[in-house]
C-alpha cells in the first residue's frame, strides 16, 4: 500500500522531538521538496527541506502545519501564521498541555485542528502517538494524520481530552521513566556485584529482549512474569518484594500521576 504524504509540511519548530519525527518520514519517502521547516536561527535540517526564517507570504494549498515550538510561543506564532491559514489547512500540535479550544481561538479560519503526543521512539518507527480531535474535525483529517503517523509507530486516539494528559504521562514521558529504571536495573546488578560495564549491557539486553517478547506473547505481561517465577525459586523471591503492599505499582501510579498532574497545571496556567 503506498504511503500517502501531506501535499505539503509546514513545520513551525523543529526540536527533538519534531526533529525526530521529520527524519523518519523524510527516511520513509516523504519527498523533501514537500516540507518546509520555519525556525528561527536558520539551521538547516536535512537535505532538500527547506529552512525559513520568517513565515511565507502564503502556504501551499492543503498545506499540513505542524506546531512543534514551544508552547509559550504560541501567542506570537499565532499573529503571523493565523492569516496565512485557511480552510483547507490542517494543524496538528505536538504543544503540551495546550487544548484544541486554544488552539481553535488563535486559527479560526481552520476547520481540522489535532492534538498529537509523540514519544521519542518514533524516530525508529516504534512510537506511540496520542490523538485526539474534537467532532468539528472532518473524517478525511483524521485518515491523513492517521497515515502519517503509520511510519512513527502506534497512534492511539482518544475520545476525551480530558485524558490527553493522562495519555502524555504515560507514553509521551514513558520513555524517561524507563530509561531511568534501566539505569537503576543496572546499578542494582553493580550492587550486587557486577561489573558496571557488564551490568550495564546485561540490563538493557534484558529490558529490550522481555519487552519484544511481550509484544508477541498472547498472554499479558502480568501472566508471563508468574509464568517465569517458579515457587520458591528465585525469580518468585524477587518479585516478592516488588509485589509488597503493591510497592511497584503504587510508585508507578504516584510518577504518573505526578506528570498527568503538571501538565494540567501548564494548561490551567496559559
Amino acid at each position: 500500500m503506498t504511503q500517502a504524504w501531506p501535499a505539503h509540511l509546514f513545520m513551525v519548530g523543529c526540536g527533538n522531538m519534531a526533529g525526530q519525527m521529520l527524519a523518519r518520514w523524510l527516511a520513509c519517502g516523504l519527498d523533501p521538496a514537500r516540507a518546509t521547516v520555519l525556525r528561527p536561527s536558520g539551521r538547516a535540517v536535512a537535505d532538500g527541506v527547506q529552512v525559513v526564517t520568517d513565515y511565507p507570504a502564503s502556504l501551499p494549498a492543503q498545506a499540513m502545519v505542524m506546531l512543534g515550538m514551544k508552547p509559550y510561543q504560541l501567542d506570537d506564532v499565532a499573529v503571523s501564521l493565523a492569516p496565512l491559514c485557511t480552510a483547507d489547512t490542517r494543524i496538528v500540535s505536538i504543544l503540551a498541555g495546550t487544548p484544541v479550544a486554544d488552539l481553535r481561538q488563535r486559527f479560526p479560519a481552520v476547520r481540522d485542528v489535532i492534538r498529537a503526543m509523540p514519544n521519542l521512539p518514533v524516530a525508529l518507527g516504534q512510537g506511540v502517538t496520542g490523538l485526539y480531535a474534537d467532532r468539528d474535525v472532518s473524517p478525511s483529517a483524521r485518515s491523513a494524520v492517521d497515515a502519517i503517523i503509520k511510519p512513527l509507530g502506534a497512534a492511539e486516539w482518544i475520545e476525551d481530552e480530558g485524558q490527553f494528559n493522562a495519555l502524555t504521562a504515560l507514553s509521551g514521558c514513558g520513555p524517561a521513566f524507563l530509561f531511568r529504571f534501566i539505569d537503576a536495573f543496572s546499578r542494582a546488578g553493580e550492587a550486587i556485584g557486577l561489573s558496571r560495564d557488564q551490568a550495564a549491557r546485561m540490563a538493557l539486553a534484558t529490558v529490550q529482549g522481555s519487552a519484544n517478547l511481550a509484544a508477541q506473547a498472547d498472554e499479558s505481561p502480568a501472566t508471563l512474569a508468574d509464568r517465569v517465577a517458579s515457587p520458591g525459586g528465585m525469580t518468585r523471591e524477587g518479585l516478592n518484594i516488588l509485589d509488597a503492599d503493591n510497592r511497584l505499582l503504587n510508585l508507578l501510579s504516584d510518577t504518573l500521576a505526578a506528570a498527568r498532574d503538571r501538565g494540567e497545571e501548564i494548561a490551567r496556567a496559559r
